[in-house]
Order: C-alpha cells, then structure tokens, then sequence
C-alpha cells in the first residue's frame, strides 16, 4: 500500500521534512504487517484510534478534569474525557473511571499515592512468579519506597498459593493487597482475595492490565465488583492507545483523582484521552466479545500445540491470552529462543517460570501471547502452523533454515494483513 494511503496526506510532507522519521514508520508499519506478533502485551490497535493519536487533540493542555481546568480553551477536549469517562464506568459497571494515566506504572503510581504513604506495607505477586515490576521490585519506586511483601505460586501446581497469601497478610498486616501480573495464566479469584482483604483491613487493588481487555469482552471474570480499585494499560488485549485508567469505589473517587492530578502527572495527553474513548466504544460491541472469546481459545491452542513440540506450559495451560512455556526440555535457554524466534520473524519474549533456576537475563521460558494474532483473523489452524514455527526456530541455530522459517511466516501474515484497508 502506498504510504500516503495509510498515513494520509501529510505523509509526503513528513517525508520531504524529515525523511529518516518518515523511513522509520514505513519500516515499522512493514515489520508489524510481516512478522507474528506473539508479544501477549502488544495488539494491532484500530485506525480510528490511530486517527486520534495523530489529532489536533495532541496541541491542547488540560491540566485539570472537565469543568475544572487550570487553562482556557478546554471546552472540546473537556468533551472528548467526558465521553472516555462514561463508556468506561458503562462497560466495566464500574462507580468511577479516571481516564487520565499515561501508563499503566503511571496508574499504579497513583494507586499507591492514593492509599498508601512511603514505608507501608503492600502485599503483592513475586516479580519471579509473574508480577510485574511496580508490584515491589527493588529496583522500581515501589520495591524503595514500599515495605512490599511478596506472594507467588505453588511449587506442585505453579498456582497463587491463597493460603500462603492469607498467612501473609496475616503476619504482616498489609495497607494494601494487590492482585495482577504480567505472566500469569489462569485467572485469579477475587472473591478469595476480597475476603482475605477483609480480615486483615487492607485495600484490595487489583492490577488487571493483561486481561482487562478480556474482561471487557465479557471472557472471563470481572474484579470490579471486588476490589475497591483497578488499575490497567489500554493497549493489550483492550486493543487502544498505549496508556493507563483507573476504576475505583464511589468513595474512592476523590483520593484517585487527586492522586492522579495534582499527585502524580501534570497535564493529560489528550489525543490518547480521545483513543481511549474509541478503543471503549469499540470494546462494547458483539464483535469485540467474540475477539475477547477468540483469543482464549487461541491462547489454549498456541499452549497444547507448543506441548505438542516437546515444551512444557506453566499451570497445566492458560485461561487468557497468555502462556507461559518451560522450554527446558528443549535443551535452549529462553534468551537463546528468544533471539532464533527474532530471526525468523517471530516476535515473542523470554521469561521466567516459577522457580526459575536460570537469572532473569537469560531465563528458562518463553511468554507467548495471542492477542495481535486473533487481531489479524488467525485461528486454531493457524496457532498449529505458529507453534510449529517457533518449535523449528528455536531448536536449531542455522542461519539459512531460519531465513527459510521466516519466509514461511510471512507468506503466513501474508494472509492477514493488517492495515491494507
């Protein structure tokens, strides 16, 4: 497709004005067309959401909420949140939404300003056992400025341990329990959660970024009803701009968006803001709940095939978009199949399993995702011809069979493009 036709007419003004920058989103739109992406915190977002992104939106600042801005001149965009706002407490039943957070660390910040001070205690998932870095790393603000206790997975299962979680909580008296992770497959239950947060008095905030776009497509369980905050990224499943919102309980309302303005950032980007509205329009209808459906089911798929190849699938399995594969059998570590997977056009990362006896650098697993993919159209026959892909790229290091596996993907993307309409 010719340049102009995708990034409109100003492309040719871009590129007599800056063409290195031009070059670099023509080579980036054709690697995203050409190769899989199996990163299972990446989706294809729609045009319209692009559309947005590259408005006149982006030249307006807003510090402030609607109605109560800090500059004039905030009458349109005031509109644009106002919509974001309320298609976000409509499609997730949600008291409050604050559609403001750049990020998804952005939005954590906030959480933690709102409910907690430097030096409390917060109950979070182990970063090894597949939380996230904001979840108490010691070389994140969280893991420095917070006493973060730390939860994982069983050793005989590979799932959350609840009654360590609740012996925890019990002995260490968290202001905070937080729910979520990066690299987690099954679903977390919250009722248990909820009840454990409740006899120790602590905040339950539940990070859903991974799967809140599933939520949204009504695949699996909602934590809304449960915990008194949630924090998520639009750009994974949920398929919007790359940014953060926050639900929270009517009475936490207040403590959220102060937290978020004046507390943590300035001005909201308000073409992301405008993105976000798209993306939760979009997230509404029949068609993104059978995406949301599908990409489970690829997701499972992806799995049994990859165990079909000799690898191991953390949990037994997934129940979401991810799955997080032992390849030790494989006799590779997951930074080497992490780079053959990159040589033959196969977009994915290493990680750490549970008990991981390799350093997270070099790790001993693979995390695979499904959401660009289901994006794309593929489905069950196809994630078979995937997993066979990645089984060939990682078990040999041969410069020409894996130039050769990498034609076969990309007759593969060949048939599902993406951004050729």
């Amino acid at each position: 497709m010719s340049s102009e036709r995708f990034y409109g007419p100003d492309f040719a003004l871009l590129s007599q004005q800056d063409p290195d920058i031009a070059a670099v989103l023509l080579s980036e739109l054709k690697r995203q067309q050409s190769n899989l992406q199996l990163i299972a915190s990446e989706n294809f977002t729609s045009r319209a959401v692009l559309a947005a992104l590259g408005s006149t939106l982006s030249n307006k600042y807003a510090e402030g909420y609607p109605g109560k801005r800090y500059y004039g001149g905030c009458e349109e965009v005031d509109k644009a949140e106002v919509i974001a706002i309320d298609r976000a407490k409509s499609l997730f039943g949600a008291e409050h939404a604050n559609v403001q957070p750049h990020s998804g660390a952005s939005a954590n910040v906030a959480v933690y300003q709102a409910f907690t001070k430097p030096g409390d205690t917060v109950l979070a998932m182990s970063l090894p056992h597949g939380g996230h870095l904001t979840h108490g790393s010691p070389v994140n603000f969280s893991g420095k400025w917070f006493n973060v206790e730390s939860y994982g997975v069983r050793q005989d299962n590979e799932l959350i341990d609840y009654d360590e979680l609740r012996d925890i909580a019990i002995r260490t008296k968290p202001k905070m329990i937080c729910s979520g992770a990066t690299a987690y497959p099954s679903l977390i239950d919250f009722e248990k959660v909820r009840a454990i947060c409740d006899e120790v008095g602590a905040i339950m905030w539940v990070d859903a970024a991974h799967f809140i776009g599933l939520v949204a497509g009504k695949a699996i369980p909602s934590p809304v009803p449960y915990a008194d905050v949630v924090s998520f990224t639009t750009h994974k499943v949920l398929r919007g701009p790359r940014g953060g919102m926050i639900l929270a309980k009517g009475e936490h309302a207040a403590a959220i968006d102060k937290a978020v303005f004046p507390g943590m950032q300035g001005g909201p980007i308000m073409s992301a803001v405008a993105g976000k509205a798209i993306a939760l329009a979009e997230c509404a209808t029949p068609a993104y709940q059978k995406y949301a459906k599908d990409v489970i089911v690829n997701a499972k798929a992806l799995a049994a095939a990859l165990e079909a190849e000799g690898m191991r699938a953390v949990s037994g399995g997934t129940e979401t978009h991810l799955a997080l594969m032992d390849i030790r059998a494989i006799g590779v570590t997951g930074k080497v199949a992490d780079e053959r997977c990159g040589l033959a056009g196969i977009v994915m990362n290493k990680n750490s399993i549970p008990y991981d006896p390799e350093k997270p650098g070099i790790t001993s697993g693979i995390r695979v995702g499904t959401p660009a993919t289901t994006t794309q159209g593929m489905g069950v026959a196809e994630m078979k011809t995937i997993a066979s892909f990645i089984a060939r790229a990682i078990k040999t290091d041969d410069a020409s069979t894996l130039a050769a596996i990498k034609n076969e993907v990309h007759a593969l993307t060949a048939r599902f493009p993406i951004y050729t309409a």
